[in-house]
């Protein structure tokens, strides 16, 4: 499984603190387990967010991890709050 990361994902995370940033590389560990094993879900919260295939995985209090899966891959499209993944899903 490759994990890859789109520029807005990227410029996200460049906006992130050094914390915010270890707490996302740990989710990004734990995501390919997670989505093989349903039970593991919980840990990380995966959920489906929008019909085409849009999940989000929560990376810490406020911060959650928007990805698809496409071929077996991770794409991860972006990386923000509550109100900035519903602004994204608007734009979808």
């Amino acid at each position: 499984m490759k994990i890859l990361l789109t520029e807005r994902f990227q410029k996200d995370l460049s906006k992130k603190s050094q914390v915010e940033r270890a707490r996302t590389f740990e989710t990004l560990l734990e995501l390919p387990a997670s989505l093989k094993t349903p039970h593991r879900h919980a840990g990380i919260g995966v959920r489906k967010l929008h019909r085409s295939g849009i999940y989000e995985a929560r990376v810490g209090l406020g911060l959650r991890l928007v990805f698809a899966q496409r071929d077996g891959d991770l794409i991860l499209a972006m990386l923000g709050s509550h109100d900035q993944v519903r602004k994204y899903l608007s734009s979808l």
